[in-house]
């Protein structure tokens, strides 16, 4: 009888070390993954390598659901799971890497983009210098005029942009800019050349 109790009693602490052992959510690991993910989207994952910091969050949302099956089961495995979290963090540490360094080619980008639109400025002012007036002419080149004034408060918000470390929505801006001055200058050459053959 007292072996038979004994025996009851190591079977049922097998099975509890078993449980206790298999069962226990592998929070180290769980931290670990999120703080890397945090990290990678304060410096700015989400805005420079957006593609990257997705395939991040769908790992960590597909490790989640897995964790959460395993805790409706009576044996409980985190093996797997303790693999994959690892993996994650990892992978999300080279994402941080490859933020900072996307960081420094958008900024790049901005600055030649500015210089570009800067240089654009110059010639249209000068071009606007060449243009015909007239009546018609004067009014559209105030326009012209208005218009490279806003073109020129655009350039210095970049400027700050850039200053503040806001390179994406500095790329934007710029873009916009240098479009808008390169289409003025088009315009007015392409007045300045009608001009030039009408007088001849």
């Amino acid at each position: 009888m007292k072996n038979k109790i004994l025996i009851g009693l190591t079977t049922l602490g097998v099975v509890t070390l078993l449980l206790s052992g298999c069962s226990k959510v592998p929070q180290t690991e769980l931290d670990s993954a999120n703080s890397a993910i945090e990290a990678a989207k304060t410096a700015g994952a989400d805005l420079y390598v957006p593609d990257a910091y997705a395939a991040l969050q769908d790992s960590m949302k597909v490790i989640t659901e897995k964790i959460e099956l395993q805790k409706t089961k009576i044996f409980r495995k985190y093996g797997e799971v303790k693999k994959e979290l690892n993996a994650v963090t990892i992978q999300a540490n080279q994402v941080s890497e490859q933020t900072e360094v996307r960081k420094t080619e958008v900024k790049t980008e901005v600055q030649n983009a500015l210089a570009e639109v800067k240089t654009i400025l110059q010639e249209d002012k000068q071009l606007i210098t060449k243009a015909p007036r007239g009546k018609e002419g004067s009014a559209a080149l105030l326009e012209i005029k208005n218009e490279i004034t806003i073109i020129e408060g655009s350039v210095d918000e970049v400027s700050k942009m850039l200053e503040g470390n806001q390179y994406i929505q500095a790329l934007d801006k710029v873009k916009a800019a240098k479009e808008k001055a390169s289409s003025i200058n088009a315009e007015l050459k392409n007045v300045i050349a009608k001009y030039s053959g009408a007088k001849r």
